[in-house]
């Protein structure tokens, strides 16, 4: 390659970096003023960086086999700014991809059409529902990522309000609060909290991106009246799983300022066990305790109902390659589990998962198809669920994947299903991947009737997603989504 062609790729380069620079305000704008989340084929632009905003356009190359460039979507943004959009998620990536194929033209013309339902929607001091008030009781691992994507999410037309986290300790509360700010400040798996947070000891609270979360201070919540803290109606999240039934969550709902309570594992008994993208339109205004099931079964019922829909799923087992948990022992110890206390980080470990048997709670028509193992292994992070199905309809590979991409892309389960093609992808690629499970094209096996898929899937950030996701159908906050 010449040194002029050397120069002229890099100025290209240079070019789509001033672009992406250029587009970031904008996606801003359209967020703050007219609370329309822009996504690059579902996959966020709020708050990315230059460098992840570029990788995102990139990344369309794989799912539609089409290259999109910043070029193709910064006149849309502008546009976009310029139309008085009312509230709305708009897919500026399918958008790009359209007007691409089409051949181009009067991109006016082209929005009008495709967003005409939003076009001139916005009112200066329109609210797009009542804020809901969350409380997050246990700050571990799973109430941490909750708090960092409430944060993130807050402003626009999100109305979820973090308004207190609920732990155990009253012993040097100034210490107490920085130890709880620094864990939230940095973890060894996610890396550093994106934004400022500070500790306000005399008001017992943390300090987040401008979001004061309350700190209360109980063992039980039979001690706490959310009203002191002027918080009203709201959702409950337990994090904590010491109470999975009805009668122990609904100590949640005795307390003065809660409403409902949301479960971050398995529920047992009655208790509605909710997957987002399957069954989430089933709860009702009466439902106060509902369980966002676990990582595992938010991973495979998604693609399970798609793979049941299109082929017909007759039985099959499910196999996790599961990421070592707070539960286990670092070394070996004592534990009530068969196995779980030999040590983590040392073994793999076998183990039961109540996974297969869960998805009839979200799937009633695989009721009894179902057989399920787990093996934790020692990372920290991310997992995967291994789908040995007998189908009703014959298949390949190659028609099985086309299948799933597709289903990524252009189906309700967006958000839930995500779709990789690569032969160099290891379990660490997936840290922080918001979607419920990712299909690993390139380990599909179909021949027949049977068809064995790999999935990964962040079992703590993923999850937190999906549950947040959970929050927002409780508290009846609905976005519409464009194009159709």
């Amino acid at each position: 390659m010449s040194q002029q062609a050397l120069e002229n790729v890099f100025q290209e380069w240079q070019g789509n970096e001033a672009l992406a620079e250029q587009m970031i305000p904008l996606v801003g704008q359209l967020y703050r003023q007219n609370n329309v989340v822009a996504t690059m084929f579902g996959r966020s632009l709020i708050k990315r960086s230059v460098i992840r905003i570029l990788k995102d356009h990139r990344f369309v190359r794989k799912l539609e086999g089409t290259e999109l460039s910043v070029e193709d979507t910064y006149p849309i943004l502008k546009s976009m700014v310029a139309l008085n959009l009312g509230p709305a998620h708009v897919d500026v990536g399918k958008l790009g991809v359209m007007f691409k194929r089409q051949g181009g033209g009067d991109v006016d013309a082209f929005l009008r059409k495709e967003l005409g339902e939003i076009i001139d929607g916005y009112q200066p001091g329109a609210s797009t529902g009542e804020p809901q008030d969350v409380v997050l009781y246990g700050f571990g691992r799973i109430g941490r990522l909750l708090a960092r994507v409430m944060v993130e999410k807050a402003g626009g037309g999100n109305l979820l309000r973090l308004r207190a986290i609920v732990v155990r300790g009253r012993g040097d509360v100034a210490k107490d609060l920085e130890k709880r700010a620094s864990l939230l400040r940095r973890d060894s798996v996610h890396g550093p909290f994106d934004g400022t947070i500070m500790v306000d000891a005399e008001a017992r609270s943390l300090i987040v991106n401008g979001n004061v979360i309350q700190v209360i201070y109980a063992d039980s919540p039979s001690e706490i009246d959310y009203t002191e803290y002027d918080i009203h109606n709201a959702v409950i999240v337990d994090n904590t799983g010491i109470w999975r039934d009805e009668a122990g969550l609904g100590q949640h709902l005795q307390c003065k300022g809660a409403a409902k309570a949301l479960l971050t594992a398995p529920g047992k008994g009655d208790i509605k066990n909710i997957v987002y993208g399957i069954n989430h339109e089933s709860i009702g205004d009466d439902d106060l305790i509902v369980s966002a099931a676990s990582c595992t079964t938010n991973a495979i019922v998604p693609v399970l109902k798609v793979l049941n829909d299109e082929y017909g799923v007759v039985n099959g087992h499910v196999e996790t390659v599961h990421a070592y948990t707070n539960d286990q022992n670092l070394i070996d110890n004592y534990h009530k589990g068969d196995r779980r206390g030999r040590s983590a980080a040392l073994n793999m470990v076998l183990t039961e998962t109540g996974a297969a048997k869960a998805v009839s709670k979200a799937l009633p028509e695989l009721e009894g198809k179902l057989t399920g193992n787990a093996i934790r292994v020692p990372i920290p992070n991310v997992s995967m669920a291994i789908l040995n199905l007998t189908l009703d309809k014959t298949t390949d590979a190659a028609a099985l994947n086309d299948y799933l991409r597709r289903m990524s892309i252009d189906s309700a389960y967006q958000k839930q299903i995500d779709f990789v093609d690569s032969a160099e992808v290891v379990s660490s690629d997936f840290v922080g991947n918001r979607h419920a499970g990712i299909v690993d094209a390139k380990a599909t096996i179909a021949n027949g009737h049977h068809a064995v898929v790999y999935m990964w899937y962040d079992n703590e950030f993923g999850y937190s997603c999906q549950v947040v996701r959970i929050l927002q159908q409780m508290s009846n906050v609905r976005f519409l989504k464009l194009p159709r």
